[in-house]
């Protein structure tokens, strides 16, 4: 990794990925006077601009549309004069006080870094299933469920979140199907006998999804059953998929301690286990993935970060490189 003081651009703050949590970084660590830069390699916003109604983003009386809930937040970014650059960044080093981070087109120094690469539901990889996402195929209950009061709805998975899902879909939904491959659930016992005892569920048992149909919206699922070698159909007006989520932690994976699954450890403050590196949104390890609190932990982390380097301000030169004591 190249370290060219006199080439690399300079920032005291660096936020890789523009999704809520990115945004809500960058406008407080901008607000409160940090020069910043937010990386995104792809759209603004992320996964969140697939989403055609947010109908639970507080201040917001009416439903948003997605993309323009993210728009509003980059547009309050950018008056705090944080700067957005479309740039994928491939490489970083993290050793010592100073941050190095190189893109695919130049070199940049900083004092501290927040990672907000989020994460991203695992597919089932069936026909259908990319084409009608956010027109009856969703990979999150909570912000879609109330869209579907007396519908009928199906849940493909069974491990503790497509069966608590499941369970909390019956506040709105008429009939949910759990749609699971095997004979038997993975979800913990007391999830599972609560939703054995919900009239509104029912297991579909040895099944798998074939394929997801509907000219413009949902219409029904093609499903095979494993044991009985045998296909069906079923109708629904909407299928959440829960089989896994899988985190963008490329970039940290070899450095920044993790849990089982691939999310990065913070402490409450956002921090990890490396001192001026924080991590925030759906990359974190965490009990909800939702836009309200990823924007929580993009502050939280942007208002630490904050505090760390004036903290260690004395260590710094304009170069942004170490001084030593």
């Amino acid at each position: 990794m190249s370290k060219e003081s006199k080439n690399a651009l300079k920032y005291d703050l660096v936020i890789i990925g523009a999704g809520p949590a990115g945004l809500a970084a960058g406008i407080y660590a901008a607000r409160g006077g940090l020069k910043t830069v937010i990386f995104e390699r792809g759209l603004v916003g992320g996964q969140i601009v697939t989403t055609a109604d947010v109908d639970n983003y507080p201040g917001f009386e009416e439903t948003i549309n997605g993309f323009d809930l993210v728009e509003k937040m980059k547009k309050q970014a950018e008056r705090f004069k944080a700067e957005f650059r479309n740039e994928e960044v491939t490489a970083i080093s993290l050793e010592g006080i100073c941050k190095i981070v190189e893109t695919d087109t130049a070199t940049y120094r900083t004092k501290a870094i927040i990672f907000a690469t989020g994460a991203n539901p695992r597919k089932l990889a069936v026909p259908g299933e990319e084409r009608l996402t956010g027109r009856g195929v969703s990979y999150c209950a909570t912000c879609d469920g109330a869209f579907y009061r007396e519908k009928v709805v199906a849940v493909v998975g069974g491990g503790d979140s497509a069966v608590e899902e499941a369970i909390f879909l019956t506040n709105f939904a008429k009939k949910v199907y759990i749609i699971h491959r095997r004979d038997q659930l993975r979800a913990v016992h007391a999830v599972q006998q609560r939703a054995f005892k919900n009239p509104k569920i029912e297991v579909i048992w040895d099944t798998v999804v074939h394929s997801i149909e509907g000219d413009e919206q949902l219409e029904k699922l093609v499903l095979f059953n494993r044991v009985k070698d045998k296909i069906s159909m079923l109708p629904v007006d909407g299928v959440f998929i829960y089989v896994g989520t899988i985190p963008n932690n490329q970039l940290v994976e070899s450095r920044i301690e993790l849990d089982s699954s691939g999310f990065v450890i913070t402490g409450g403050d956002m921090q990890t286990n490396i001192p001026g590196v924080y991590a925030a949104g759906d990359l974190v390890h965490k009990v909800l993935r939702q836009v309200v609190t990823a924007v929580s932990d993009g502050a939280t982390a942007a208002f630490s970060a904050e505090k760390w380097i004036q903290q260690n301000m004395e260590y710094f030169n304009e170069e942004n490189e170490l001084v030593l004591k």
